[in-house]
């Protein structure tokens, strides 16, 4: 697909690192200008206190095939996201594709703790960082996305709308938080489809991300010695692996059929014949209610 999506503009909500940094990295590689926001910098990190940078995320969408523009944002603040899109109108006089990847919640939320045990201000900034990044981003950002027909916004998310529907996920604000990511996309689909614009939601399975690997141990040149610790963790997968399957989004003329869907890395590595860069297809979602929900011993065959 290289060089699908030059001239087409992109920003990318929170892409630092993980799921966002493999989404800009692989629209980048595509050919497409790709605005990379996040709170790390070079010479300040976030609360996260972590090494990735967003200036190094839009280095290596440049280095990739694209132009990656770095631009530090933070979502919950109306006036900066208002400048981001007015910054990118005054640039490209477009914007064609807008990833919603804003999270931030990793320290924040504690594992299967109940709404009365789960720390209350933790627990309402994780909806804030979770639910609100999102809304202001869409208020600013759709207007200029509308301006050219066929634009395309991803609403990233943990979990599919059928899996998240039935299954406890791991706390009272997580679940909320997740949830509510899916119903935007079902929202905005309903507002964006008669408009020419297509909203989708979008989860990437097990996601080998840094901060994953770093609290296994190890790297993604030797990330299977983590199964020793997590069995299950063979069926997961690289932040390109997603990062692809927006890639196929924004470069399918008929991505107006996913509209208001919530969809998975999985299922659209089989809808458009990518693969990670192991060249496997991880299919987590399957796995999980197949094999680790049910308490099956760990085996990827036929799920990658």
């Amino acid at each position: 697909m290289a060089g699908t999506l030059e001239g087409k503009v992109a920003l990318v909500a929170g892409g630092t690192r993980g799921a966002g940094r493999g989404v800009a990295v692989q629209l980048g590689a595509e050919g497409a200008t790709v605005y990379v926001t996040g709170r790390s910098t070079r010479g300040k990190r976030s609360e996260y206190d972590r090494p990735e940078t967003v200036e190094e995320s839009a280095a290596l969408v440049t280095a990739a095939g694209g132009l990656g523009i770095p631009v530090v944002c933070d979502h919950l603040v109306p006036e900066q996201v208002e400048a981001l899109v007015g910054r990118i109108d005054s640039e490209q006089g477009r914007l064609d594709v807008l990833v919603n990847d804003i999270w931030g919640g990793e320290l924040l939320f504690e594992w299967e703790s109940t709404v009365w045990e789960h720390d209350l201000d933790n627990g309402l900034r994780l909806l804030r960082l979770a639910v609100e990044t999102h809304a202001i981003t869409s208020h600013f950002a759709l207007p200029l996305l509308l301006r050219t027909p066929g634009g395309l916004v991803v609403e990233m998310t943990d979990g599919t709308e059928e899996y998240n529907r039935s299954t406890y996920r791991v706390s009272f604000f997580y679940d909320i938080a997740k949830s509510s990511v899916l119903r935007m996309a079902f929202a905005l689909g309903h507002e964006l489809g008669p408009r020419g614009a297509t909203a989708v939601a979008l989860t990437p399975g097990w996601l080998r991300s840094e901060m994953m690997l770093d609290n296994y141990g190890v790297t993604e040149a030797n990330w299977r010695d983590a199964t020793e610790r997590s069995p299950h963790f063979a069926i997961s997968e690289t932040p390109s692996y997603v990062g692809r399957a927006v890639a196929a989004l924004a470069a399918d003329p008929e991505v107006a059929r996913w509209n208001g869907r919530s969809l998975s890395s999985g299922q659209l590595a089989r809808e458009y014949g990518f693969t990670d860069l192991d060249g496997s297809r991880p299919d987590a979602w399957r796995y999980l209610v197949e094999v680790q929900d049910p308490g099956r011993p760990a085996d990827t065959t036929g799920y990658r």
